[in-house]
């Protein structure tokens, strides 16, 4: 074996390590999220089981903020898809980050509305959790921006390695099932729901 192929396995490893790494830590942080989530998630019902009344009507901008997570999550999957079959990914990429950036600003719009309609925290649990639920997601979206960012600008406009943009997609696929499990929860359950799950009914 010749001294450049006694370096080229070892090298070959390092990119498939870094890799499997990168995506077990990416399932850790995962997992801890979603426990921190379960947990006010858990506090979100037992406070509501203890409210009388306060009906929660969702902005419509909330239905946008939705499609443009469900359009992020599409986006980077087929940059993902494309990266592994050795296609252009980067109309997919590109798309993937602004339609998180866009997520961001239609929710801020949201909490704009809420506030005409003169939905605050005060005096209202369940509009109470609404903003730290939003707000606690909006920021692990934001993080995935600057994540989005920072590999944009290591590859200097290029699109980054496939595994890269296969770990971008599968946080966004987990942002947008957590976005679904919070828009079900603030927008269906009910004080009288509430308390039949906590034994109250």
């Amino acid at each position: 074996m010749s001294a450049a192929g006694s370096f080229a396995a070892p090298g070959g490893f390092e990119r498939i390590d870094r890799a499997a790494a990168a995506g077990t830590a990416l399932w850790i942080f995962i997992a801890v999220v979603s426990s921190l989530f379960g947990l006010f998630f858990a506090a979100y019902v037992m406070r509501l089981s203890e409210a009388e009344g306060y009906p929660l009507a969702l902005p419509w901008q909330f239905w946008l903020s939705t499609a443009l997570l469900l359009a992020g999550s599409l986006a980077l999957e087929a940059a993902a898809a494309a990266a592994r079959a050795g296609r252009d990914a980067g109309l997919a990429w590109r798309l993937g980050g602004a339609c998180a950036l866009a997520f961001v600003a239609v929710q801020l719009w949201a909490w704009s509305a809420l506030g005409a309609a003169r939905v605050l925290p005060q005096g209202n649990p369940a509009a109470g959790f609404l903003y730290v639920l939003t707000a606690l997601h909006g920021l692990h979206v934001l993080g995935g921006v600057l994540a989005w960012g920072r590999l944009a600008r290591r590859g200097a406009g290029s699109v980054p390695t496939a595994w890269r943009i296969a770990l971008c997609a599968r946080y966004w696929h987990f942002l947008l099932l957590l976005w679904f499990a919070l828009f079900a929860t603030l927008g269906l359950l009910t004080p009288d729901v509430a308390r039949a799950i906590c034994g109250r009914g």
